[in-house]
């Protein structure tokens, strides 16, 4: 029997009789085949003659480690994704057998429901899995701009990574692309299928954490009026990104440990746990060895969390991508706006943009081009409007006061009182209220013609269309 048959074969190891048949049990009811051996050594004869789609080892064996299996898998088939059998809460193996190259892990006493997922997902990573939805086109899934060496390299790192349900831990400087990245690890995995949930973790009020990773019940507390799901449930199946895990608190901490440990949530007011099947991605700009190291990151969970670590290299350590970058960028500025060509860069601009050092990476990129795009009416973007000396920052162009032509003052076009700043609103809500009535009274004098406000407020036609759709005036 071998795999181009109708029915996935799986290679069972260990030295437990009963163990062995419970697994085999369970792999025959979904329709699998299976061999199962005692050892190592005849686990790797099996290999000879047979072409496996799944293996379950042991860790320990009676003529060896179930490592040396999973090396020699990685090593010699790589195409069979290994899952390794562990003692109940021994974490520092489980973490040694992802490390190593296994696919994923269950412990001991195994429960048949986790098997259950896991052998789908390894079928899924074998291409096996019948129902599972077909690979996104490259159009429709992310991925990274640019071909220097170190992008090339972190690009065969994803295609690794995406193989494996290790966590993964990112870092990178802010604005590099730490999220990309593991939305590339996402779709281009057996969980591509299921749900990517990003969460800011920096963005959550300590009191809330509790009951937005891990939900609620009924009743819980004052407002809790019905069952609530949390961020762990609604990435069951999938992967759960936690951006900037070093902002947790060291309570919320503790409880995201167990729950990645055990592979098991309680939601708040609820009596029992709730199995979930989540993959967990994290990145922060912080080197979070050094919070460990001053008591604000407990070391425990960052060994758990930093089984692979993978590194975004900042913008200026790969400027050859600048080019590439900067005409995507362009292109979908260029669909934003509705332009009718896409805008180019004038050779002293994009050399301009090579010699800039980027401390906001990719991101400020993006900003400097939007706003270059914006105030430029040329088809070709000149250095003038990159304004790389410039210190704004992101909405301070918008922000400022734009010039107004004299017009006699009529019914329509009468200016209204600025009205206070309310303290109790943000400054970005309370200058686009104040953007938007502007506007609005320039299109009503101009009875909306759209290249006579734009000379009325003293702006280009192309930064009114910018404005219009950034307001959502269209």
């Amino acid at each position: 029997m071998t795999s181009t048959e109708t029915a996935p074969y799986a290679l069972i190891v260990d030295d437990e009789a009963d163990i062995r048949e419970l697994v085999e049990i369970t792999l025959a009811r979904m329709s699998i085949k299976t061999l199962a051996v005692a050892n190592l050594t005849d686990a790797k004869e099996a290999f000879n003659g047979e072409r496996f789609d799944l293996c379950l080892t042991d860790m320990r064996l009676p003529d060896g480690d179930g490592l040396d299996l999973v090396s020699f898998i990685s090593d010699n088939h790589p195409h069979c994704p290994v899952a390794v059998i562990t003692a109940y809460g021994s974490a520092d193996s489980a973490v040694a057998s992802l490390k190593a190259g296994a696919f994923d892990f269950v412990s001991k006493p195994i429960d048949v429901a986790g098997l259950r997922a896991l052998v789908a997902q390894a079928l899924k990573l074998a291409g096996l899995d019948n129902d599972a939805p077909p690979h996104p086109s490259l159009d429709a899934s992310p991925r990274l701009i640019g071909n220097t060496p170190s992008m090339q390299q972190l690009r065969e790192t994803i295609g690794k990574l995406a193989r494996s349900q290790a966590p993964v831990y990112i870092t990178g400087e802010s604005g590099t692309g730490k999220e990309l990245v593991a939305r590339m690890i996402h779709a281009e995995g057996p969980r591509m299928g299921s749900a990517f949930v990003p969460v800011n973790c920096g963005a959550i009020p300590s009191e809330l954490m509790e009951s937005e990773f891990f939900g609620y019940v009924r009743g819980a507390f004052t407002g809790a009026m019905r069952d609530t799901s949390g961020l762990f449930a609604r990435a069951d199946g999938g992967t759960l990104f936690l951006d900037e895990v070093a902002d947790l608190p060291l309570t919320m901490q503790v409880k995201l440990l167990r729950a990645i440990q055990e592979r098991a949530i309680r939601p708040v007011g609820a009596n029992d746990e709730t199995a979930v099947d989540v993959r967990v991605i994290c990145a922060t700009h912080r080197d979070l060895a050094a919070e460990v190291a001053r008591g604000r990151f407990r070391e425990d969970l960052y060994y758990r969390l930093n089984v692979i670590e993978v590194h975004v290299p900042p913008l200026r350590e790969r400027r050859a991508d600048i080019a590439a970058l900067a005409g995507r960028i362009l292109e979908a500025l260029s669909r934003k706006l509705r332009l009718r060509h896409s805008p180019t860069l004038a050779p002293d601009a994009l050399e301009a943009l090579e010699q800039y050092t980027f401390p906001g990476n990719i991101r400020e990129l993006e900003n400097i081009l939007e706003r270059a795009v914006t105030l430029s009416e040329d088809a070709v973007i000149e250095r003038q409007y990159l304004r790389l000396n410039s210190p704004l920052l992101e909405g301070h162009a918008r922000a400022q006061p734009a010039p107004v032509e004299a017009h006699p003052a009529t019914e329509t076009s009468a200016v209204r009182a600025v009205p206070a700043l309310d303290t109790r609103v943000g400054l970005e809500t309370q200058l686009e209220a104040l953007e938007r009535e502007r506007i609005q009274d320039a299109l009503e004098t101009c009875h909306y013609n759209k290249t006579k406000a734009a000379k009325h407020l003293g702006i280009t036609f192309r930064a009114l269309r910018y404005r219009l759709a950034k307001l959502g005036m269209n």
